[in-house]
């Protein structure tokens, strides 16, 4: 066997185990993600409610966090979780060896009530060791000490934090919190070929997938590889109502519903970069 093809098959080994692709024969292979049975455990666990299971045909859980390399004894940020949908998977899967702490936004209103610290707080056999930070994004933002998390999550929240302003601060406190070698793991909407104006863009929902890389590695990170896991060649991505037209939000209502259904969830880009 040649050194070129043995070189080719490490890089294949390689991309198996992160989820990306290869090149053999000057062919790009996409490979599938992998990911352990503890991963798999969490992601088919009882506390997860039926809605958000009926999600995953769209945004693969296991195999998206074994594309970021989650691994059970670390300390996981996660950011802007919304209603919990990941916060449902991770937080028993690091409850025994890891540590996982839930960045939300303050409430405007200060005698306000957040439905997801409610929900926490409801169950503390599944939450009781999720830490939770609420910040304003009025000020600099601070997620925990720095150098003290493994790995940034952030599921579909850029193209809210672009027009509001703040993504810029997001970025920063990402990379001050993570370790040397840390991970940021980023899913989100992606806007069309050809699409360049990230600030424009993100008014329908969806983000340029370059400019994105290159605002987070002006931040300082290093991206190191995507995975097609969350594509979807079906989302035409024209829509009146932006990316809300389609599923689980269907903006439009009974307009095209069952167009819309067709469709599935947005297409996605699904990033990871590292801290240097």
């Amino acid at each position: 066997m040649g050194v070129r093809f043995e070189r080719t098959l490490v890089r294949l080994a390689a991309a198996v185990v992160l989820g990306t692709s290869a090149c053999l024969g000057g062919v790009s292979v996409l490979l599938a993600q992998t990911a352990e049975p503890a991963l798999r455990l969490a992601v088919d666990n009882s506390v997860r409610t039926p809605e958000n299971r009926q999600r995953d045909r769209y945004r693969h859980p296991a195999e998206t966090l074994a594309f970021f390399g989650l691994k059970p004894e670390m300390t996981v940020i996660e950011l802007w979780p919304g209603g919990g949908w990941y916060t449902e998977i991770l937080a028993p899967y690091l409850a025994e060896r890891g540590k996982l702490v839930v960045v939300d936004p303050k409430p405007r209103n200060p005698n306000a009530r957040s439905p997801f610290l409610a929900k926490l707080a409801a169950d503390p056999k599944t939450y009781g060791k999720v830490q939770a930070v609420m910040v304003d994004p009025s000020t600099e933002i601070t997620f925990g000490p720095d150098n003290s998390a493994d790995m940034v999550l952030t599921f579909r929240n850029i193209h809210n934090w672009v027009p509001a302003g703040y993504a810029d601060k997001m970025y920063r406190a990402a990379f001050r919190v993570l370790k040397s070698g840390g991970v940021l793991g980023v899913e989100e909407h992606r806007a069309a070929p050809g699409v360049t104006d990230g600030v424009a863009s993100s008014r329908s929902g969806y983000m340029p997938e370059d400019y994105v890389i290159k605002e987070l590695e002006k931040a300082g990170f290093k991206f190191v590889g995507k995975s097609e896991v969350n594509a979807n060649p079906k989302d035409t991505k024209n829509y009146a109502g932006g990316v809300w037209s389609l599923p689980p939000t269907l903006a439009l209502g009974d307009k095209d519903r069952e167009k819309y259904l067709a469709i599935g969830e947005s297409d996605r880009m699904t990033l990871k970069f590292v801290k240097p």
